[in-house]
């Protein structure tokens, strides 16, 4: 492919810088035909709290050292905290309780690569805005005496609904029609509000600056369309205390070429990934991405060739897995902490295999 057409068919002429890359994957929706280098030394996998929050399935949350021995025992290499309750909410957490978290990642030989915050920057409102930065201040507090090195941010999330006891997007997300995010203040524009969101970025640059931690802003949706906005706002902060975390099962395009444009352009910005999905073992024993109701008719992400450009920009951390919609049975019934236990052990397996170079 010419140069010409790579920026045509990417869409993005800022990827233009990165097209000396190009050659060094395959972009044109084959599979690779390289062999894949074992890269679990660089690349470490971690669990995501959410996952055992008590909000996706039917069942209690864990606490946060029954989450660690979890994680211990289905082979991560360490924990992402989220900010909410029970198990990491800033103000629950005094001295004796962060103590405790402490021991815990020291007792099941866990690192605690990150600190989620669940914030949201864009209200007109300022009072809103305010209590966001503070939430996020008290984050990064938090982040710095656990020892975790990165804070991940929002720009705009709209939070999770309880409904009959179990979180649900149905009410917060555009596509179910009920709610939309413009609709939340339809006296604010999105550029209006995108400015909302950048000033809230600088000052939490700052936060990150005061604690010694870098906040990561993820490319998520609403505010954020795609990854070019997560690299914009984070080039208009213009700090060294923001950067980026970039997902892949939340891009909006899954295409091979498109993903590594995104990838390459991000390039060094990138600190923090994580990865998703539900996961079943085959016949012959090999773990499978597994087609969710919510994910009907779209493609699968193709996590090996992220990893292999993950490599190629020389990216070493965590990519750590979430669970964090609803379980559902075959039957769709609700799922026990059962359900978890299994998708969490498969989805490291799975993610595995691929750092080793074996899928």
């Amino acid at each position: 492919m010419n140069r010409r057409k790579f920026i045509e068919k990417s869409g993005v002429v800022a990827g233009a810088a990165m097209l000396g890359n190009v050659s060094r994957a395959d972009d044109a929706g084959k599979p690779s035909q390289y062999s894949r280098p074992d890269l679990s030394d660089k690349i470490k996998l971690g669990l995501y709290s959410i996952s055992y929050g008590g909000i996706w399935y039917q069942g209690p949350a864990l606490s946060f050292d029954q989450m660690c021995r979890k994680a211990k025992e289905y082979g991560f290499s360490g924990v992402e905290l989220d900010n909410k309750r029970p198990m990491g909410n800033p103000m629950d957490l005094g001295r004796e309780e962060r103590d405790a978290i402490r021991n815990s990642l020291a007792r099941h030989g866990l690192e605690i690569p990150c600190v989620a915050a669940n914030n949201d920057f864009s209200s007109p409102i300022p009072e809103h805005r305010e209590c966001q930065l503070l939430m996020v201040r008290e984050t990064a507090r938090l982040a710095k005496d656990l020892g975790a090195g990165i804070v991940r941010l929002f720009a705009a999330w709209y939070g999770i609904p309880v409904h009959e006891g179990v979180g649900t997007y149905d009410f917060v997300r555009d596509n179910y029609g009920e709610y939309t995010f413009m609709r939340q203040f339809p006296y604010a524009t999105h550029i209006d509000r995108w400015n909302f969101t950048r000033e809230c970025l600088k000052e939490a640059a700052s936060m990150g600056e005061e604690f010694g931690v870098v906040m990561a802003l993820q490319n998520h949706t609403p505010l954020i369309r795609h990854w070019k906005d997560t690299l914009d706002l984070v080039k208009e902060v213009n700090s060294p205390w923001l950067k980026v975390c970039l997902d892949l099962p939340i891009f909006e395009n899954l295409d091979r070429e498109y993903v590594a444009n995104a990838v390459r352009t991000v390039d060094s910005l990138q600190i923090h990934s994580h990865y998703g999905g539900e996961y079943y073992r085959d016949a012959e024993g090999k773990v499978h991405q597994k087609v969710i109701d919510t994910k009907f008719g779209k493609p699968q992400p193709d996590y090996a060739h992220y990893i292999d450009l993950m490599n190629e920009i020389g990216y070493k951390g965590y990519f750590t897995f979430e669970l964090c919609h609803p379980v559902l049975n075959d039957d769709h019934t609700r799922g026990g902490l059962e359900y978890v236990d299994n998708q969490v052990s498969l989805a490291r397996e799975f993610m595995a295999g691929i750092l080793k170079g074996k899928s």
